[in-house]
């Protein structure tokens, strides 16, 4: 299929990219909230709406689906079409799905609304990434982009909790969908004042048929995935899904490899920094979607602490998370990328190790603050280096398109992680009850979760250490090198 388009001829200079940047990054930052602004408050939306058990975690899991399955086809629709006007057009859907969640009444208007969220994110990440990369395309003030990026990455995740619990507790659930829609609104005014025009590349064929095999395969992926959480690994449903996802992706190979307008083409992949980056990455998310999940769940049902004091208790994480994310070129330029990225996952790997200390009858002092200033500065210097490296080399063109795949390969590790180690928390909870208090049981369950996180960073470490040596190391957070470095991408 040729889907012709125009062009809107070549990017016009930009001649403060300060604000252009904060406009993009508030693009980001927007994506992240919506990700996580809802985990403190679904007991109120479920007694809201009127949701059953299952109804309660897809209004998670609807947006994550959306958002992962159709990462890859926003990325390139950006290469293609022109990147501030796919962004555009994502922030406008992505906020008026905000606004329909916040009006919601019924349970399938709710999660419906979630994923028309999730799909207006898919457009919105890789399309102001692609943006951001035009804004620097090289030198030192590239490092400094992709420092605020992993900023504000980091801080939308954890301020989404903080954010959801105060709007909740003052003024009810359906505030916290509202107040992303108005978000939303004000960074489309950004965007179309800041951000200059992008071009187009007329002519060039959108590949339909790759597009919809891998979103199929993506989407039959994530939905196994999320459900293997309550249907369990043996579910037919679960089984099936996954089984059609390896027989789609299997496809989807075998028609990148004979199509000359391949969805992701195989120069993508010639410096074999992007293969690499992409896994390390998808371990990374493994883990880092598991860890927003778990801990929340401990300091709500096991410290009984409010929606309000659970998202406050996440501001040490997000402050770490920031300072992280702002020293990691320094860091990087000093130690170099392959130490930095070790020293990163081990940092973080050891906060995780402590959090599995945790303890029935513990206090936020005592069993939270602490590990999560670590995890928070590992996490961001270790997503400021593994995004440098998994789009080290890639031709400009293909900028929209890198941002999708390290979306995607995040979202998708992460719906991994969380099943594997939602359902391994449960095991082990289910083992405890029988011979301890309930909130021992549970308590049990989250400190599996993240000593077995700990060991998957440990190992990951190790092979960041493997793969990063290899060859030079991605330029943009080591040193202020004429030649371009690589881009940044977004998170959570």
């Amino acid at each position: 299929m040729n889907l012709q388009h125009s062009s809107a001829g070549p990017p016009a200079p930009v001649r403060r990219p300060g604000p252009a940047l904060a406009a993009l990054a508030a693009a980001q930052f927007t994506v992240m909230l919506a990700t996580s602004i809802v985990n403190v408050a679904l007991p109120q939306i479920r007694s809201g709406v009127g949701l059953s058990d299952g109804g309660t975690t897809w209004v998670v899991n609807a947006y994550g689906l959306a958002f992962g399955a159709l990462l890859l086809a926003g990325g390139r629709a950006g290469d293609l079409f022109g990147r501030r006007r796919v962004l555009v057009l994502g922030l406008g859907l992505f906020a008026g799905a905000s606004a329909a969640a916040g009006l919601a009444t019924s349970p399938g208007v709710l999660i419906a609304a979630r994923a028309v969220q999730g799909l207006g994110a898919a457009a919105i990440a890789p399309a102001a990434l692609a943006l951001a990369m035009g804004v620097f395309p090289s030198g030192a003030g590239r490092g400094k982009a992709l420092g605020v990026w992993g900023a504000v990455s980091g801080a939308g995740g954890a301020g989404g909790v903080l954010l959801g619990g105060l709007l909740t507790q003052a003024w009810g659930w359906p505030w916290i969908f509202h107040s992303v829609a108005l978000g939303a609104v004000l960074v489309l005014a950004a965007v179309l004042l800041l951000v200059p025009r992008s071009a187009g590349r007329p002519g060039e064929r959108f590949d339909l048929l790759g597009t919809v095999t891998v979103t199929a395969a993506l989407t039959c992926l994530v939905w196994g995935l999320t459900t293997a959480r309550g249907a369990g690994w043996t579910d037919g449903g679960v089984l099936g899904a996954l089984a059609g996802a390896a027989v789609l992706l299997g496809a989807f190979a075998a028609i990148e490899r004979r199509r000359p307008d391949a969805l992701v083409p195989p120069r993508m992949f010639r410096t074999g920094r992007v293969a690499a980056g992409n896994l390390l990455m998808a371990l990374l998310g493994s883990v880092w979607i598991a860890l927003f999940f778990f801990l929340p769940l401990y300091q709500q049902q096991v410290l009984h602490s409010s929606a309000l004091a659970t998202g406050a208790g996440q501001l040490p994480l997000a402050g770490a998370n920031m300072l992280g994310a702002a020293l990691a070129p320094r860091i990087a330029r000093r130690l170099g990328a392959a130490t930095t990225v070790t020293a990163a996952l081990l940092t973080e790997a050891a906060g995780l190790l402590w959090l599995s200390r945790i303890s029935a009858d513990g206090s936020y002092l005592a069993d939270i603050l602490g590990p999560s200033v670590l995890v928070g500065l590992g996490l961001s210097v270790a997503f400021v280096q593994l995004t440098a490296l998994s789009v080290d080399g890639v031709p400009p063109q293909d900028a929209g398109l890198a941002g999708g795949l390290v979306n995607t390969t995040r979202q998708v590790g992460g719906a991994i992680g969380l099943a594997a180690l939602a359902t391994l928390a449960g095991s082990v909870t289910t083992g405890a009850a029988a011979h301890r208090t309930h909130l021992e049981a549970l308590t049990a369950g989250y400190r599996a979760a993240f000593l077995v996180s700990a060991g998957v960073l440990a190992a990951t470490a190790v092979l960041a250490l493997l793969l990063t040596r290899r060859g030079p190391a991605p330029e943009p957070v080591a040193a202020a090198a004429p030649s371009a470095p690589a881009p940044v991408v977004p998170s959570a």
